[in-house]
Formats: structure tokens, C-alpha cells, sequence
């Protein structure tokens, strides 16, 4: 075998503390470790089926795809091995020495925080799961060679995941990858074969490649010892693609470990819905709502999708023409005969086929949604815990199911004053007050700014529901969601009250007038004071508690907007707010007596600040405004 060049590397900090976490306090659960070597090599047989279709000659004369477990008891080994896609030099080493730096903090924050969260789960979440070879090895080995490069060009990686790896070229006639385990002392369990096919059963019984082991208590046929026997090989596993069962042979169990495998998920999906289409279309769908969110389910630009088969043969990884943006947590499987096999990316963005079965998949996973939630509360629940923020996109996004989708929101209102979002707008419809037309919604920085919003006040003293809406995505649902069963969407923060035929108009016009004129010295004054701070200064009876609140023009940003967008490095047009006065408050019946303009321009600064704190916005000089309350209560105090 010849040497070529060899390099000892360092993993990155980051990973090097994750293999620490991994190998010493991460899994419960050790046997789990073949479970993923085995994905891996199954991922590697897809790729290579995927390339191979516009270049045979990367199967080298060798298209049966297999993995391979044998155990060597005197050297204490197991390996894995496959004859799929393989790696050159740079993949072992981005692969293997490497994990994306944003995926690897995020997991280690998820396990220095709460454990409230499954240690399996956590695995698949971030997706470093060829590490848990150090869960059952204190070294482990990596021989591979990338499909269509020369004999001399193999690959040799090697690690006992203290720091460091060594990597060289050697000289390797198999094209694929073969991973060699050496076990543990403690260990030992995993050199039994009978106790690996068992793994194997438990775990990997529906993947789709063979998965071969020697056969078990085989009389040996060996004459003398010169002579060398190959040892005869057996499928261990049943290598069926299981979407093209009928439902009723396929148990919980097989559809859970499909899950496991397609999502490198570890643990069960919270639904599915398996269904096969015959007529004008031809397909079958398998697709998984998943229980946990993935740590870059905000990322909108990350890997997402299902997997491509066409006539059972895998086409790709993460096809994202099936679903849209607001379902791109789903996982699954499309297994299609009405697509070429040399179907690329380019063609399926423009395919009346395609169109077809993504409108076809997102009915039936709004169907599922629509039945876990009338059935099984409790799990939708947990689906909206996880995935609720995602499911708001969807009625800017998908026009045609936007009433099904709206069907599916929850929120948190002032009927439970509850942060927990678990009332539809069918719930909230159900309850509006005789003569109420509108929904009234609220958004604020924290569900605790939109509890105990000013905002709010006439609407509990009238009991009048309210959403209240935290989430940064309200803000985009709000803006395309217009109505629900023929009430329209209100804003209680943006233009004058109306609360319709809930207040008696002629008591309320007769109050307003009198307020008006009794007060409109003051309100001149308070505007004169305020200058271009506020756009406009008026009176309320949106109000009793509190002095004064800030509200927005109907056709403006609310400060919670304009908040959000700046953050986003966003630029904002200038949208002041207006201070709105409670004219039955003991400050303002004070304020319109007041004839000290001094003293006026602090209490108009000190009415609005308190607005602007209690409406979210952080004040531009917090110190001048606690320097103008102390004289203020100086002077009140004598």
C-alpha cells in the first residue's frame, strides 16, 4: 500500500467539546450508534444513485449498493461499511473534522440549559450523529474512496476524539466508505453478532439497502488451513421501501423507524399521513409532522424538503418544490412514476406535475392538522408549541388555504389572560359580545406588554375578548388576515375607538363634546409642549385607569413595528404617535388647571414617556425623564 501525504489536525474547539458530551454524558441509549452509521452509509448509497443517473461510470462495474457489519472479536472491532457515493480528501476532512459553528453552539446551549429536552433528540436536532461512535469506541477508523477517482486516491481518517485526527491518502480499490469501530472495554455487548441483528431489526429494518452479515452457525467448509473460505453473507434486514406497502401491513413501529431515518430524527414523529394516488396522477406521499422544532426552523434559506423518488429510485435530498415555506418543518417522502429520472431541480420549479402533488400534499397535511386538532387536542397542543409561529406565514403565503389555515391558529386572549396560545378564532367568534363585529387584536414586544396594556381597559371593563399577540411574525399574519367568519381584524393601538353598537353612540357623542370643550385649552397647551414629538393630541374613553397611551394612525407603523423593522436594520419612515388623555384622570383634571407653563411642559413629559414605556418603546433620554418626575414629585410632596 503506498503512503502519500499525511496531516495530524485539530478539531475545532467547538467540536471538541462536543465529542466530550457526546462520548461521556450524551446518550442513555448506546446501541444507538449503528442506527446512524447505518443512515449515514444509506445516505451515501442515495447520492451515488443520484449521480449515477447522468454518470454510470461512477458504479464501477458495481451496481448492487449493500452495507456491510462484521465484527472481529480478537481485535475487539466492528465496522460498517458501503459501497455508496464515498469521499475525497477534502470531504473527510469537512465532514469529519467539522460542524457547522452555528449548529454546534446551538447544541450546546440546548445541553447546558434546562434538560428539559431528550438527549436522542438532541442528536438528531443537530445532526452530529457519526460522533456517536465515541459513545462505544475509543477509536475509530474511516477508510473511503469517492466514486470515480483512481485506486491511489482513497482516504484515511483516524481519531480517538481527544483533539485531534490524522488523515493520509492511501491506496484503496473499493470505491465507499468503511468506518472501524474499537470497542470500548465495556463494550463488549456490541461484538456479539446476534446482539448487532438485533439492532439492526430494531432500528434499520426498513431501510431500502441490504444490509448483509455472515451467516450465523455456518459449518465451516474449510479442508485444512491452508485453504481460505469466504464466509457466506445474509440479508439481515427486510430492504423495502415501505411507502409502497399497503397501510394496513405496516405497523407503528416501521412507520416511526422510516421517520427516524428520512428526518435523522430520534424521536417519533407526532402524526403522519400515508397516502397513494392512482388516476390522472400517479404517486405515493409519506409524510411526518415532526414533535420538536429543529434549531433552524427560522432560518428560511436552510435545508428543507422531502425526499425524490421517481419509479422507487431516490432522486434527492430535501426537494422544497413539495411544500411551502410555512410547512417546511413536514418531512416525508414522494415517490412519483409521472417525472423522468433525470429530473433536476431546474425542471421541477416549472412542472404541472409537481404543482399537482405539492397541492395535493398540503391539503392533506392541513387535513391532518385539522384532525389533530379536533381529536387529539392535546398533541395539537404540542404541534403548535413547536411549530405555530411557522403555521402564521401561511395565509400570506398560501392564498387559496387561507381559511383553513386561519381555522388552525391559536392565540392567547384576556378570556384566560394566559400566555399559552390555545383559543381559536372560532373559540374567540363563539364568545363576542351581542353587536360586537370586530376582532379585536393587540400587538406588543411580550405577551406581558400586551396583557397589561393601557390599550385594554375599556375592553375589559366591557368584557370584550381581546388577542393578544406576541410573536414576531403577528405583525405579517395581521397584515394579510383581514377577517374570520365575516368579522374583520381590528387593531385596539391603531386610529380612534369604535366599538360599534357596544356603547350607547348618543350617551358617548353628548360625553365627547362636553369633554372637548371643557378641555381643549388644555390639549392646545399639552400639543404646544410636545411640539413635533406626537402627531396629534385628543381626548379618550379608551382609557380608565390610566392617564394618558399612545396610539397610531389606522394607515401607519405601530411603534412595535417600527421597533421591529429597526432592529432588522430596516429603515423607517418618521411615524409619530398619538397621545390619547383620559379625561376623567385625577393627573389630567390636575393638568387643566395647571397655569404654569414650566410645570405643564413637565407634566405633558411626563404623560407621554409613561405612554411610550407602557407601549413598548425605549425612551431616548430615560435620564431626563426620571430627572423631570423627581421635581415633579418634589414639588407635589411641598
Amino acid at each position: 500500500m503506498t503512503v502519500a501525504q499525511q496531516e495530524t489536525l485539530s478539531f475545532g474547539a467547538d467540536v471538541n467539546q462536543l465529542l466530550e458530551l457526546v462520548a461521556h454524558s450524551l446518550y442513555s441509549n448506546p446501541e444507538i450508534f449503528l442506527r446512524e452509521l447505518i443512515s449515514n452509509s444509506s445516505d451515501a448509497a442515495d447520492k451515488l444513485r443520484y449521480e449515477g443517473l447522468t454518470d454510470a461510470a461512477l458504479y464501477e462495474n458495481d451496481p448492487d449498493l449493500k452495507i456491510w457489519i462484521s465484527v472481529d472479536k480478537d481485535n475487539r472491532t466492528v465496522t460498517i461499511r458501503d459501497n455508496g457515493i464515498g469521499m475525497n480528501r477534502e470531504e473527510v476532512i469537512a465532514n469529519l473534522g467539522t460542524i457547522a459553528k452555528s449548529g454546534t453552539r446551538a447544541f450546546k446551549e440546548k445541553i447546558s440549559g434546562n434538560g428539559e429536552s431528550s438527549d436522542s433528540q438532541l442528536i438528531g436536532q443537530f445532526g452530529v450523529g457519526f460522533y456517536s461512535a465515541y459513545v462505544v469506541a475509543d477509536n475509530v477508523i474511516v477508510r473511503s474512496r469517492r466514486a470515480g477517482t483512481q485506486f491511489d486516491q482513497g482516504v484515511y481518517w483516524e481519531s480517538n476524539g481527544k483533539g485531534e485526527f490524522n488523515v493520509k491518502n492511501v491506496d484503496k480499490k473499493l470505491r465507499g466508505t468503511e468506518i472501524t469501530l474499537h470497542l470500548k472495554k465495556e463494550m463488549d455487548d456490541y461484538l456479539d453478532p446476534i446482539r448487532l441483528r438485533e439492532i439492526v431489526t430494531k432500528y434499520s429494518d426498513h431501510i431500502v439497502l441490504p444490509i448483509m452479515m455472515e451467516k450465523l452457525d455456518k459449518p465451516s467448509d474449510k479442508k485444512d488451513d491452508s485453504e481460505t473460505v469466504v464466509p457466506e453473507e445474509e440479508v439481515v434486514n427486510q430492504a423495502n421501501a415501505l411507502w409502497t406497502l399497503p397501510k394496513s401491513e405496516i405497523k407503528d413501529e416501521q412507520y416511526n423507524a422510516l421517520y427516524k431515518h428520512i428526518a435523522h430524527d430520534f424521536e417519533d414523529p407526532l402524526a403522519w399521513a400515508h397516502n397513494k394516488v392512482e388516476g390522472k396522477s400517479e404517486y405515493t406521499s409519506l409524510l411526518y409532522v415532526p414533535k420538536r422544532a429543529p434549531f433552524d426552523l427560522w432560518n428560511r434559506e436552510g435545508i428543507r424538503g422531502l425526499k425524490l423518488y421517481v419509479k422507487r429510485v431516490f432522486i434527492m435530498d430535501d426537494a422544497e418544490h413539495f411544500m411551502p415555506m410555512y410547512l417546511r418543518f413536514i418531512k416525508g417522502v414522494i415517490d412519483t412514476n409521472d417525472l423522468p429520472l433525470n429530473v433536476s431541480r431546474e425542471i421541477l420549479q416549472s412542472n404541472k406535475v409537481i404543482d399537482s402533488i405539492k397541492s395535493a400534499s398540503v391539503k392533506r397535511i392541513l387535513s391532518l392538522l385539522e384532525e389533530l386538532s379536533e381529536k387529539s387536542p392535546e398533541k395539537y397542543a404540542e404541534f403548535w408549541t413547536a411549530f405555530g409561529p411557522v403555521i402564521k406565514e401561511g395565509p400570506a403565503e398560501d392564498f387559496a388555504n387561507k381559511d383553513r389555515i386561519a381555522n388552525l391558529l391559536r392565540f392567547a386572549t384576556t378570556h384566560t389572560d394566559e400566555q399559552t396560545q390555545s383559543v381559536s378564532l372560532k373559540d374567540y367568534v363563539s364568545r363576542m359580545q351581542k353587536g360586537q363585529d370586530k376582532i379585536y387584536y393587540i400587538i406588543a414586544d411580550n405577551f406581558f406588554a400586551a396583557k397589561n396594556s393601557p390599550l385594554l381597559e375599556v375592553f375589559r371593563k366591557k368584557n370584550i375578548e381581546v388577542l393578544l399577540l406576541s410573536d414576531r411574525v403577528d405583525e405579517w399574519l395581521t397584515a394579510h388576515l383581514h377577517e374570520f367568519s365575516g368579522h374583520k381584524f381590528q387593531s385596539v393601538s391603531q386610529g380612534a375607538l369604535d366599538l360599534g353598537s357596544l356603547e350607547d353612540k348618543k350617551e358617548s357623542e353628548e360625553k365627547k363634546s362636553q369633554f372637548e370643550k371643557d378641555f381643549k385649552e388644555t390639549l392646545d397647551q399639552v400639543k404646544k409642549s410636545l411640539g413635533d414629538r406626537v402627531k396629534e393630541v385628543r381626548l379618550t374613553n379608551r382609557l380608565t385607569d390610566s392617564p394618558a397611551c399612545v396610539v397610531f394612525d389606522s394607515n401607519e407603523l405601530t411603534g412595535h413595528m417600527q421597533r421591529m423593522l429597526k432592529a432588522a436594520g430596516q429603515s423607517v419612515g418618521e411615524s409619530k404617535p398619538i397621545l390619547e388623555l383620559n379625561p376623567e384622570h385625577a393627573i389630567v383634571l390636575k393638568i387643566k388647571h395647571e397655569s404654569d407653563e414650566s410645570r405643564m411642559t413637565r407634566w405633558s413629559d411626563l404623560l407621554l414617556n409613561q405612554a411610550l414605556l407602557a407601549e413598548g418603546e425605549q425612551l431616548e433620554n430615560p435620564a431626563a425623564f426620571v430627572k423631570s418626575l423627581n421635581a415633579l414629585v418634589m414639588e407635589l410632596a411641598g
